[in-house]
């Protein structure tokens, strides 16, 4: 039978409720001694790319927006614990991953990747970054996978790069730090990026950074351009544009990821379908189906930086189980407090399973 957009706002409306009142309440317990565990927004660099931050950022000493004063502290002191943490692909990280019971990093370069540099570098980067990964995780097959880094300021560029990443060096994604120069990926002049990775099967995972400069001046005080606040506000608002924009009527079998718990965007499912209802004014690109069923086919969210089970547990009751993965977003966060979270999380051991590993190895096509 088929429904209209009024039946099915109301059954989802009907679905998430049950799942609010009635999720906490099924069976729940300690994860078990042997739990796999997948976390799929780990962070890295390389030498080459401090190196290319660092010169980019003492370049334009005159900009004091927060990402440029964050890779300034970075690259000041790379002995300090978060360089040094980043660019430490085996050793200390291994030895953590062990300590806490890991079984695998998903690793992407650090944002914002390669988006601020100017494009012949960036694309020089980016390869050189995806040759690396691809090392590493030659060395350590069974503890690391790893996300393609692509330069979208040169957009045919970046599609070929994403090829290469799935068919040469065997990477299960792309990373993209959300704007690039100001623009999103609902600009159509991005969209060979979409279609390279609709046809490679690889999910675009898009990383927060600071707000772009037609939305910053707000952020601009008491630190919220930072991932205290902009981050998610910048990155909610670039899935939102790419949704609304019809990306994922043109490419339906794209995968895109959200950290965060989302970035939030699905705390608004249900608005977001009540204001797309018959007669209400959704943007200037009509999209063929309600926002709820782009977030449910189209978006995968994973728990990075966000240890709160309220907002686990809705996730998995409004978006599916299958939907949410687990991640650390190390080495910003700490390791042992994003294990305890989802160990002692009040799920079915099925849940903890799907989010814990399975979905990761499904979406990121990974062979445990």
């Amino acid at each position: 039978m088929k429904m209209d957009r009024r039946t099915l706002l109301g059954a989802a409306s009907a679905s998430a409720a049950a799942g609010v009142l009635g999720g906490a309440g099924s069976a729940a317990g300690a994860a078990p001694k042997d739990q796999i565990r997948i976390g799929v927004e780990e962070a890295f660099s390389t030498q080459e790319h401090m190196k290319a931050m660092r010169d980019f950022v003492d370049a334009h000493p005159e900009v004091t927006r927060f990402d440029y004063k964050l890779w300034r502290m970075i690259t000041s002191n790379l002995k300090a614990d978060t360089p040094r943490r980043l660019l430490d692909l085996a050793d200390m990280r291994l030895k953590e991953m062990d300590e806490y019971g890991v079984t695998m990093h998903v690793l992407s370069l650090t944002s914002p990747g390669v988006q601020m540099l100017d494009p012949d570098v960036a694309v020089g980067v980016a390869q050189s970054a995806n040759d690396e990964l691809a090392e590493v995780i030659a060395r350590h097959p069974t503890r690391f996978g790893g996300l393609a880094t692509i330069a979208p300021q040169e957009p045919e560029k970046a599609a070929s790069e994403i090829e290469r990443a799935k068919t040469k060096l065997k990477l299960n994604g792309v990373v993209i730090n959300s704007h690039t120069n100001n623009e999103y990926l609902d600009n159509q002049k991005f969209w060979p990026i979409l279609e390279a990775a609709e046809a490679m099967d690889m999910p675009i995972y898009i990383h927060p950074r600071t707000p772009s400069d037609q939305m910053r001046a707000p952020f601009d005080d008491y630190n919220m351009g930072s991932a205290f606040w902009g981050y998610g506000m910048e990155t909610s608002t670039h899935f939102v544009r790419l949704m609304m924009s019809g990306a994922f009527d043109r490419f339906p079998k794209l995968t895109t990821v959200l950290g965060h718990m989302g970035e939030a965007v699905h705390f608004w499912i249900w608005r977001l379908d009540y204001m797309s209802a018959p007669g209400v004014a959704r943007g200037e690109t009509p999209i063929k189906l309600l926002p709820s069923e782009y977030l449910r086919r189209n978006l995968r969210i994973t728990t990075s930086g966000q240890e709160n089970p309220a907002a686990l547990r809705y996730s998995i009751d409004v978006l599916g189980a299958w939907n949410v993965m687990w991640a650390i977003d190390y080495p910003y966060q700490e390791m042992p407090s994003a294990v305890r979270f989802m160990d002692n999380a009040p799920l079915t051991q099925e849940e903890r399973d799907a989010v814990y590993w399975k979905n990761a190895a499904r979406t990121f096509n990974i062979d445990l």
